[in-house]
């Protein structure tokens, strides 16, 4: 009988011992790695939401406060209020170029070039849109070519190597130039331009005028981007005094934006997904409001998604300035973001997956599925999100 006692009162023990083990285990077990797929990130967005014109002003624009489990409406014009004295924002300073260009082959076969890069010597890196790829060694006649007040651009072979998806090409005259004359606003594709439809070359004047003046930032400084840092383009006077009255400083980095960011993901494994790559610089006055800002116990709030991509770069490589191929998932550890402001972005996107990693995968669903029910505008001349660093993605 003592014998039957001591084995009950042994496996009573043992039992509570695996209870035990198992409720401490519980937060690891929670927060195991997830193997996410393509089919994760895709959401049905209808047509009406996707924004075809910036608001009336920038600062006008929504912001979906999304900090809390409990989502609040807001407008960008509080956002001054919704930040502390002692944080650190940090800009993407790029500058926008007219890096669309139109032009056509020596046989007449229309074609569009988007340049991503400028290199030396009159070259640069582009995407090509064209029926028949030319010959490498091919002339293309850009804006009428020459003889009508154009340029040419000869094809010098695929870039970053022969298997490369975008093409080297050689202008006749110094490329910044030739495309602040001759080139469009690089709008994204779901933007309704004629610039996106087979009447390209012909768009209104008046859409003309609004995309060169809304779809670039107030600080935009460095030249080289196709696309717009579009968190940063809620920014105006008004807020920035704001932000500044409420004691939260300004810093920059640069990312020149590639037309690659509206690329939708298309391997079901993420982990086949290639990632584009784009040139990125951290000046050392901003690695020093940085070391400030944490000194002081305030937090680094990243404007876009480009500015998170450029920091983490630097966290992940410790190089302030080169090419940055980073892809941000679910799992991902933070080391210099606390805080974030961004768009709301395509399905099946790069960016909508690292909003996914930085505020949570759960969270982010139930944000996007709010700001459809309260009909929040999208993507680039879309509404903005106030979003904070979810605890596991922190350092551990």
């Amino acid at each position: 009988e003592r014998g039957l006692v001591s084995r009950v009162m042994g496996q009573l023990c043992l039992s509570h011992l695996i209870l035990f083990n198992l409720e401490r285990a519980r937060p690891a077990l929670k927060h195991m790695s997830h193997t996410y797929t393509l089919r994760d990130f895709d959401f049905e967005l209808p047509e009406s939401l996707i924004a075809q014109h910036p608001a009336s002003e920038r600062s006008a624009s929504r912001l979906l406060d999304g900090r809390h489990a409990e989502f609040a409406n807001r407008t960008f014009k509080d956002l001054p209020s919704l930040l502390k004295a002692g944080d650190l924002l940090v800009f993407n300073d790029t500058q926008v170029v007219k890096a669309r260009l139109f032009g056509e082959k020596s046989t007449g076969g229309k074609l569009e070039l988007l340049v991503e890069r400028v290199l030396t010597g009159h070259e640069v890196v582009a995407h090509m849109k064209v029926s028949k790829k030319p010959q490498v060694g091919a002339v293309m006649y850009m804006a009428g070519g020459l003889r009508n007040g154009g340029f040419t651009a000869t094809l010098l072979g695929r870039w970053p190597n022969e298997d490369g998806q975008l093409f080297r090409f050689k202008f006749s005259d110094e490329p910044h130039t030739l495309m602040q004359q001759h080139g469009h606003m690089p709008l994204p594709p779901y933007i309704e331009r004629h610039q996106n439809t087979a009447d390209a070359q012909h768009e209104t004047e008046a859409d003309k005028a609004e995309d060169e003046r809304r779809y670039q930032t107030v600080f935009a400084k460095h030249p080289g981007a196709a696309a717009a840092p579009t968190a940063a383009l809620h920014f105006d006077e008004r807020v920035l005094q704001g932000l500044e009255a409420q004691g939260v400083s300004r810093a920059s980095v640069t990312l020149h934006v590639g037309a690659g960011t509206f690329q939708p993901v298309k391997t079901e494994n993420l982990a086949e997904h290639r990632m584009h790559s784009e040139w990125y610089n951290i000046p050392p006055e901003t690695i020093q409001a940085i070391a400030d800002c944490r000194t002081r116990g305030g937090r680094v709030v990243a404007v876009g998604t480009t500015s998170v991509r450029t920091l983490e770069s630097w966290a992940q490589s410790g190089l302030t300035s080169g090419d940055t191929q980073i892809f941000i998932t679910p799992g991902f550890t933070f080391k210099v973001v606390d805080v974030l402001i961004t768009n709301f972005h395509l399905p099946k996107s790069t960016l909508l997956m690292l909003v996914s990693a930085f505020a949570g995968f759960e969270h982010m669903h139930a944000l996007y599925r709010h700001a459809i029910a309260h009909h929040y505008r999208f993507f680039s001349y879309g509404d903005a999100m106030l979003l904070e660093k979810t605890t596991a993605s922190r350092t551990a």
